[in-house]
């Protein structure tokens, strides 16, 4: 028996491995880990960055579902997650509150079967630094907003912590989770959440780590390994909301971070001005764009790829580049290693696995690499 009762009725198997030792799952991973990278030979393996194994996801996705009772968020097949152990008991109360609210307002859940209804997903983003969130109603339509607007009072009188509402725009029938357009129902439009005492925000749109207690370990650490140098020009590709460049920042290092996603640069820019900090530059640019236009030569290259990784061509201009030391932040290590076989110019100074997704077979994964 595991601590979800979810998984034990066999309701939800997301956390495939709940119900094995949390030192079995390390060992699981670090074994996986230790398969892939043991062919490059890093010359050190440090011990995994682990994680508490009940509330540490700052995010919920639930399908809403059409019942004969009304919405029901979670999986398909009326299967409720409100009480996930994966979100803290905050998170949980919000869910419940906000799925109840649904019903009272007699919203339809959008039926994939028969392409009717209005609701898609609720998607929730708490801040763990002062606890307030973001709800995200997914709509086939725009027939819903007016209803929403209308007992907007009602849920916020009932969840305060809610500061961001917005409704997202997906009318295709695909399971795709979020369309372009979005509506804010709040004048507020982002959260702020601080990590290692640095502000990073959090807007609709912005991908932002899941688990804020490991994603700060992963930040310090790249801060410690890219300084031991003290570089002068640092790049970080694929910089999100600016997590690593703002962590690496230095009165006397000039930083780019580039990241193609525009929200996500807005909210790296805002924290460089509310840090004060003149020698960090973001840029709204796909990174092989970048890749393909910059002139400097950087010292240190921090990457942080999506699953796929960073694919060819940007691994052979990153070796033409020829930056000293390049830090990877992996969450797939298989396409981390497809890489490493491009980058054949470097070699493996360390490697630190952060279990990000305890009870899962996924992990973060930070390596250092050094030319020649």
């Amino acid at each position: 028996m595991s601590f979800c009762s979810y998984f034990d009725a066999h309701l939800c198997r997301s956390c495939s491995w709940i119900d094995y030792h949390y030192a079995e799952q390390l060992k699981l991973k670090n074994d996986h880990l230790h398969a892939l990278l043991k062919p490059f030979q890093p010359q050190e393996w440090l011990k995994p960055a682990t994680s508490v194994l009940k509330g540490f996801r700052n995010k919920a996705k639930m399908v809403a579902t059409p019942t004969f009772e009304g919405v029901v968020l979670g999986l398909s097949e009326e299967v409720s997650l409100i009480e996930c152990p994966l979100y803290d008991a905050s998170m949980q109360k919000v869910l419940r509150t906000v799925e109840q609210w649904l019903r009272e307002l007699g919203v339809k859940a959008y039926d994939v079967k028969k392409k009717k209804g209005e609701l898609k997903y609720v998607l929730l983003s708490r801040s763990r630094s002062n606890g307030s969130m973001m709800l995200r109603f997914v709509l086939r339509s725009h027939g819903l907003i007016g209803r929403l607007e209308k007992g907007l009072e009602s849920l916020v009188q009932r969840a305060p912590e809610l500061k961001v509402i917005t409704a997202n725009i997906q009318s295709v029938h695909m399971a795709i989770l979020e369309g372009e357009e979005e509506i804010f129902l709040t004048e507020q439009r982002r959260l702020e959440e601080r990590l290692n005492g640095i502000p990073l925000y959090i807007r609709p749109k912005s991908f932002f780590q899941t688990n804020p207690e490991v994603a700060e370990k992963l930040y310090r650490t790249a801060a410690e390994w890219a300084g031991e140098s003290k570089p002068k020009r640092l790049w970080d590709l694929f910089c999100g909301v600016g997590g690593f460049a703002l962590h690496c920042a230095a009165p006397d290092r000039s930083i780019v971070g580039i990241e193609i996603e525009p929200e996500a640069i807005q909210c790296a820019r805002d924290s460089a001005a509310q840090l004060e900090m003149n020698t960090i530059r973001f840029e709204s640019l796909d990174a092989a764009s970048f890749g393909a236009d910059s002139g400097e030569k950087p010292d240190v290259v921090i990457v942080n790829p999506p699953r796929r990784g960073l694919g060819e061509q940007l691994c052979k201009w990153l070796e033409r580049v020829g930056a000293e030391r390049i830090l990877y932040s992996s969450c797939n290590a298989v396409s981390l290693a497809k890489d490493l076989e491009t980058l054949s110019g470097y070699t493996i100074r360390r490697v630190q696995l952060f279990d990000m997704f305890p009870h899962t077979a996924h992990y973060e994964v930070l390596v250092e690499l050094v030319r020649g």
